[in-house]
């Protein structure tokens, strides 16, 4: 496995509770990366020698507006490209917009935010046109990603990372329990493959603020603190992964199967399938299929 991006979840704490969010963040969610973390990571996604990007995430980074300077600041001198994702809470005014952002100018290289109906009470917030003339004044790069409802049509499948503009619910996470019951359904056995991540070769992951690292949000390949990114990038297997190789070989149907997990006739889309499969896996796989947080449960709120 050759890694080109590695996505730091600062947090599972975001100020919204958004009906589609893959991590169950929420206002009541506490782990937080500390800077030692952030240091750590940046130090073993160095070592790798092939990791280009590294990017901020959530939950909502800007909460913890001082260690996500300092975090980008680092990854900067440690001589990555870096990215922030962001809900754009703190852009009040265009005025808010650009004093947030100004100590980030020369230093970040993509800005996304997130701007729909899941958010705000339009699909162009306020906030979100406050950070587009920030980010020009800035020189930032921006973009904007928009989740459409359920039952919207003509909307883009995402494959990895979240595209910008329009782009479809993908029902894990709290999608399942928010909005899946409002989805059209399909057959469980037509869901025989991933068409959202590569498997195979996954080019990024996520690490999250306990030092799990994610091939897809709740399928962890490893901890940071146990063992570094180079050795679970050397060891990687795909084909034996107990979650993995099932999905290439069939899909989540195939990973229903294999475990003999009960199923529904239908599901959402292949997703809320693999979600719900895997949920009912955790206790067999709880070193794979975690943390808490990941499938709505309470979890601990540091890690190392």
């Amino acid at each position: 496995m050759r890694l080109s991006g590695v996505h730091l979840l600062l947090s599972y704490a975001c100020n919204f509770e958004c009906d589609h969010c893959f991590v169950w963040s929420s206002p009541r969610q506490s782990a937080t990366m500390t800077l030692e973390t952030v240091r750590t990571i940046l130090q073993q996604s160095k070592e790798l020698g092939s990791v280009e990007w590294i990017y901020f995430e959530g939950g909502e980074p800007f909460l913890y507006y001082a260690a996500l300077l300092k975090g980008v600041q680092l990854a900067v001198g440690s001589g990555f490209r870096v990215g922030l994702v962001s809900n754009s809470y703190w852009a009040t005014s265009e005025e808010d917009a650009l004093e947030n952002l100004r100590p980030f100018a020369g230093l970040i290289e993509d800005l996304s935010i997130s701007s729909d109906l899941f958010h705000y009470d339009e699909k162009q917030s306020p906030q979100s046109k406050n950070v587009a003339v920030a980010a020009k004044k800035l020189g930032i790069p921006l973009g904007v990603i928009c989740i459409a409802s359920p039952v919207e049509e003509g909307v883009q499948e995402s494959v990895g990372k979240l595209p910008g503009g329009e782009s479809a619910v993908m029902y894990r996470g709290r999608a399942v329990e928010k909005l899946a019951g409002a989805a059209p359904k399909f057959p469980w056995r037509d869901f025989d493959e991933c068409s959202h991540e590569d498997l195979t070769d996954p080019g990024r992951v996520h690490i999250d603020p306990l030092g799990h690292v994610h091939v897809c949000q709740g399928v962890s390949l490893g901890n940071v603190f146990e063992n570094s990114l180079a050795e679970m990038c050397a060891t990687y297997d795909p084909v034996t992964h107990p979650i993995v190789g099932p999905i290439l070989a069939g899909g989540p149907a195939e990973l229903a199967r294999r475990y003999q997990v009960p199923v529904e006739p239908e599901y959402a889309d292949e997703c809320h399938l693999c979600y719900e499969t895997r949920k009912a896996l955790r206790t067999r796989f709880p070193d794979i299929l975690g943390p808490d947080q990941m499938y709505g449960e309470p979890g601990t709120a540091s890690g190392a």
